[in-house]
């Protein structure tokens, strides 16, 4: 063997201090990098939560909120149904209440037609009058119908009294003529025996009466003139009927 073999190795203590150095460089580093990426980790693991907490509080936020507005929609759907009802129940009331006031004015309205009715019955009973009241209706329909030819109608109880009446009620309306235009009119009045008035009321309001008075009709019938005492209190009713509401309902 050669004698190279046999010699002893030999280290150098420079070379192993700089080698111990490295060693403790690496692991310093290592501890560095591993610190390092720890705390990266802790830092975006804090990033994650605090991001993750955000969300959180924003979906939650939009839970509620989207809760509120449902809740508010539902308050004023059911406030405006309340409304609405309590709006119908106003209205209803108000219509009911108008038409109960209507009702009883009508009613009141009724009672005084009855009442005049009755009155002027009353007041006719007496035949002077009776004749007199005739013979004005029967001189007014001639005045307004101006013919040579004219009917009376009338009840069948009146025919005597109303035939009475007919002489005298064209002396009459040939005198107005005269007085007013000065010239001569007459005109042949006779009672229509074939169309009668209704009788007079015997307490059935579903059968047709008449309290009297006369109708007066010409050229056969397809003018007539209605002066019966049911048609003058009924116009004057109805031409009486702002006074009367205002003395029986203000």
């Amino acid at each position: 063997f050669g004698s190279s073999c046999c010699k002893p190795q030999t280290f150098s203590c420079a070379g192993l201090g700089v080698r111990q150095m490295d060693a403790k460089d690496a692991q310093a580093q290592i501890l560095q990098m591993t610190q390092f990426i720890l705390n990266e980790a802790k830092d975006k693991a804090q990033d994650i939560e605090t991001k993750a907490l955000q969300e959180e509080s924003i979906e939650r936020l939009k839970i509620v909120n989207s809760m509120k507005e449902k809740i508010q929609q539902d308050y004023a759907k059911k406030t405006k149904q309340i409304e609405t009802q309590a709006a119908i129940e106003r209205s209803t009331a108000i219509n009911r209440s108008r038409l109960e006031k209507i009702k009883s004015r009508q009613e009141m309205l009724g009672h005084l037609h009855a009442a005049s009715q009755k009155e002027l019955a009353k007041r006719l009973e007496d035949k002077a009058k009776q004749k007199q009241f005739i013979t004005q209706l029967i001189v007014q329909g001639l005045l307004m119908l101006l013919e040579d030819s004219v009917e009376v109608r009338c009840r069948k109880c009146d025919e005597a009294l109303v035939a009475e009446c007919i002489g005298d009620a064209v002396n009459q309306y040939s005198k107005v003529i005269k007085d007013s235009t000065g010239a001569s009119k007459n005109c042949k009045v006779t009672v229509d025996q074939k169309v009668q008035l209704p009788p007079a009321p015997n307490g059935d309001a579903s059968t047709p009466s008449c309290l009297g008075g006369v109708v007066l009709a010409c050229q056969k019938g397809t003018i007539t003139i209605d002066n019966t005492i049911d048609s003058r209190l009924q116009l004057v009713m109805e031409q009486a009927k702002p006074t009367i509401r205002k003395l029986l309902f203000h």
